[in-house]
């Protein structure tokens, strides 16, 4: 699998890189031009010099040469020799060149240098001007070295300027990362592509279409959900209706006990089917408003209270005080009447089962507890899972309820946890939403 890079380091690292090539390229043809313009200044100097040293009658003369000292590119060598004479062209030190007939300049090398010569022949002596290479390449160098210092000196800055230039142009790539990052996992409203630059709307815009795609299938899915168990509702309401009259007329018949059982069941399946699919629909779309959250909590026990009795389970709610939520009225009636109801079919007859509502800083809380074999710590994650069931319940049940909880604690910005019951032994759910008193809430649906 290949590795993932980034983008913006690429980019920083190929300036950089780039940044001292031309650095290197800079003094190379800083010292190339230098060179050429010493060479052009320094040989008409040397041109002069000789010119007037054969019109002021020249003599025999030999300059001085010192190997060890160090010159500069002021330091000229005039030599003057008689044709004549010419034992000392053996001389280890000789900076002379050999008889030449034509004026001009010669390269000749030395034991201790290369040297460069401007030679000017006359009828008796050869005269000359010598300079050392080495000298003029050391000035060549000096001069672009002292180009070069500023360009050092301001490469930190320069290469700073581009970083954040980088950076900068970039940006847009982070926003739109953060952009999808924020949005929910079921988020698909699409991208606004006039604040991103160019280069990258088409790739919004392919996005755009397959959220557009997605949510037509999950609208689909959705729409098929509600009508199936919707069409459903009735007939099995039927049959039910059909089966108690059947067991008034046959109360000993397992068979038709059997079928009662699978009925309610199947009753309890559609039931939470279709409020899926209403936390799925266009309903969770609706305004937050506000609402008193102890109302709405004893409103789901009153509803709930006659399943409690059937098991004879002592269904209570604790006082509490007077707490105001400004969020979805529906969401939340959705999770209290499922925590309860859930709480009801996994507690054995004769249990209790507690509800209470307190605050804490900014939020509600909201607690459940019965008295129930409670589920194993290793389950709490699974269980708010669509259509997971604990194997060692027998109870009704279609393991959608804490799914539905779980959806739209997400959907309202809240927190779940399950707990295990200190007062009453059996699970303990806790639910904390934030108390908002303004701003809407927007649906992730």
């Amino acid at each position: 699998m290949k590795a993932h890079y980034s983008l913006k380091k690429r980019l920083i690292i190929y300036v950089s890189i780039f940044s001292v090539v031309l650095g290197c390229l800079l003094i190379f043809s800083a010292y190339r031009i230098a060179l050429e313009e010493i060479d052009e200044i320094l040989d008409a100097q040397m041109q002069n010099l000789a010119e007037r040293v054969a019109d002021h009658q020249p003599q025999p003369a030999r300059s001085d040469f010192d190997a060890h000292e160090r010159y500069h590119e002021e330091d000229l060598f005039v030599d003057v020799w008689a044709y004549d004479q010419q034992d000392h062209l053996n001389d280890e030190l000789n900076l002379l060149v050999a008889p030449v007939k034509k004026k001009g300049f010669y390269s000749h090398n030395t034991i201790h240098d290369e040297w460069h010569t401007y030679v000017l022949p006359s009828e008796k002596y050869q005269i000359q001007v010598s300079q050392q290479n080495s000298v003029r390449k050391s000035l060549a160098f000096e001069l672009a070295l002292n180009m070069f210092i500023p360009y050092v000196l301001f490469l930190p800055f320069a290469l700073w300027s581009l970083i954040w230039v980088i950076r900068r142009n970039l940006k847009p790539l982070d926003d739109f990362k953060d952009e999808l990052i924020k949005r929910g996992a079921y988020e698909l409203k699409p991208i606004q592509a006039n604040q991103y630059p160019e280069e990258i709307t088409p790739t919004i815009q392919e996005m755009n279409h397959l959220f557009e795609r997605i949510l037509s299938s999950q609208q689909e899915q959705k729409q098929f959900t509600a009508d199936a168990a919707h069409e459903l509702r009735t007939p099995i309401t039927a049959l039910n209706l059909q089966t108690k009259i059947l067991l008034q007329q046959f109360p000993n018949d397992p068979a038709i006990k059997n079928l009662s059982k699978g009925l309610v069941r199947v009753q309890h399946l559609v039931s939470q089917l279709l409020s899926l699919a209403k936390q799925d629909s266009s309903v969770y779309n609706e305004e937050a408003q506000l609402f008193d959250l102890n109302q709405l909590t004893v409103g789901c026990v009153e509803q709930l209270i006659q399943f409690a009795l059937q098991k004879e389970i002592d269904l209570g709610m604790d006082e509490q005080q007077k707490i105001e939520l400004f969020t979805q009225e529906y969401a939340v009636h959705s999770i209290i009447y499922n925590l309860i109801d859930n709480a009801i079919k996994y507690t054995p007859e004769k249990g209790i089962i507690n509800v209470s509502i307190s605050r804490e800083n900014s939020r509600a809380v909201i607690i459940v507890e019965d008295s129930g074999s409670g589920i194993d710590v290793s389950q709490f994650d699974n269980i708010k899972k669509r259509f997971y069931r604990i194997h060692n319940h027998n109870e009704i049940g279609s393991g959608l309820g804490l799914s539905i909880v779980d959806k739209a604690i997400q959907h309202l910005r809240g927190s779940l946890e399950f707990s295990k019951s200190e007062n009453l032994g059996g699970l303990k759910v806790t639910v904390k939403l934030p108390i908002m008193k303004h701003n809407l809430i927007h649906a992730d649906y």
